[in-house]
């Protein structure tokens, strides 16, 4: 059996980190099995499942916090386990110091996963991103990303065109992210909905990338038109209680559920009638191309790489105009169709995806 091990901040519902465990559920775990370094103390939501696959967890300082310390353990951890695979997920290019610590403990594949297409909202993460970009090129021997921004992001222009770089998909098991029509009416019972209320979504951490001020501006003229409608909002994250506040100060408290991280999102895209999704920036998001695996219709920003649109349900508009994304979002409403044929044509299924990369990383 190979072992590899995955370098992360904390194995949390993130896309990143679901997408390694959408990959770890359908490996081949008689020859393959996957351990994380994570930099965080607290328990986080893939914890138990990781340990229930045969996954081990390892604690490790922080970078921030003890950089020197955070390097000698990565290499340490490598050397003593023979790891010889290690990946490394990240948008910031200085993460790619953790494959260099890698190498030195005598990992031979050292994959660099890229996973936005920017590096934050500053002007110096935007500089140290910059000057640390050779870092992911020089100690990274495996570069993959979600989509060509996200690649080009860290890699550099036109590296998938160069094969310098290459794309994995943010695939879905398709048999668990298809629309369910039992989930649907469980979901919107416990909302107190009927069938025929409008049901607004989003998926996604609260987050500035995520730009949650404009859904709000959103939804209040879409229940301005439509009183019976319902905004959706399923994540964590400290940026929740503004939003909350925000949607008190609209009038809007009573219309916008706040549903926490949940198990259930198959369901819960079942639920809605429409997923609006206006971020700043992306890699590729996970949950748009989970919506459009259980059929549901999407909103989202022209910021967004244009290959996330895996189907033709999605509908891409610049941000700014509320009124716009408002008739956007009550057009677009609609009952669920099948899209498995497209996702499989496309390779985004599970399996495509474990199969390449099972090739890209594992020797």
């Amino acid at each position: 059996m190979q072992r590899m091990l995955c370098i992360m901040g904390g194995m949390s519902a993130g896309g990143a980190e679901t997408i390694l465990m959408k990959i770890y559920r359908n490996l081949d775990r008689s020859l393959y099995q996957m351990d994380f370094a994570v930099t965080t103390d607290e328990k986080c939501f893939y914890d138990d499942e990781i340990e229930a696959l045969g996954g081990r967890i390892f604690h490790i300082h922080a970078k921030t916090q003890k950089p020197l310390k955070n390097f000698c353990e990565i290499a340490s951890l490598v050397r003593k386990e023979q790891y010889k695979c290690v990946l490394r997920a990240s948008s910031n290019t200085p993460a790619a110091l953790d494959l260099l610590a890698a190498w030195m403990g005598g990992a031979r594949r050292r994959v660099y996963r890229s996973t936005n297409s920017r590096a934050g909202n500053t002007k110096n993460a935007l500089l140290v991103h910059k000057l640390c970009a050779f870092m992911p090129r020089l100690f990274a021997n495996v570069r993959i990303a979600p989509s060509t921004e996200a690649a080009e992001h860290v890699f550099g222009k036109g590296c998938i065109e160069k094969g310098t770089a290459g794309l994995l998909h943010n695939a879905v098991d398709l048999s668990v992210f298809r629309y369910d029509e039992e989930g649907r009416g469980r979901v919107r019972a416990e909302l107190g909905m009927g069938d025929g209320a409008l049901l607004v979504g989003h998926v996604g951490r609260f987050a500035k990338q995520k730009n949650h001020p404009f859904l709000l501006e959103v939804f209040r003229e879409i229940h301005a038109r439509r009183p019976d409608a319902k905004l959706l909002l399923a994540g964590g994250g400290e940026g929740e209680e503004a939003v909350r506040r925000q949607a008190e100060a609209l009038g809007l408290k009573d219309a916008v559920v706040f549903a926490g991280v949940r198990a259930d999102i198959p369901a819960v895209l079942s639920a809605m009638d429409v997923f609006a999704f206006p971020s700043f920036y992306e890699g590729l998001p996970n949950t748009v191309v989970e919506a459009q695996a259980c059929g549901l219709s999407c909103v989202i920003a022209d910021t967004i790489t244009r290959e996330a649109a895996v189907t033709g349900l999605v509908e891409f508009l610049p941000l700014g105009d509320a009124k716009q994304w408002a008739d956007a979002c009550i057009a677009r409403a609609s009952e669920h169709v099948c899209t498995e044929r497209e996702f499989i044509e496309k390779k985004y299924d599970i399996q495509s995806t474990v199969e390449a990369f099972v090739e890209y990383v594992f020797e």
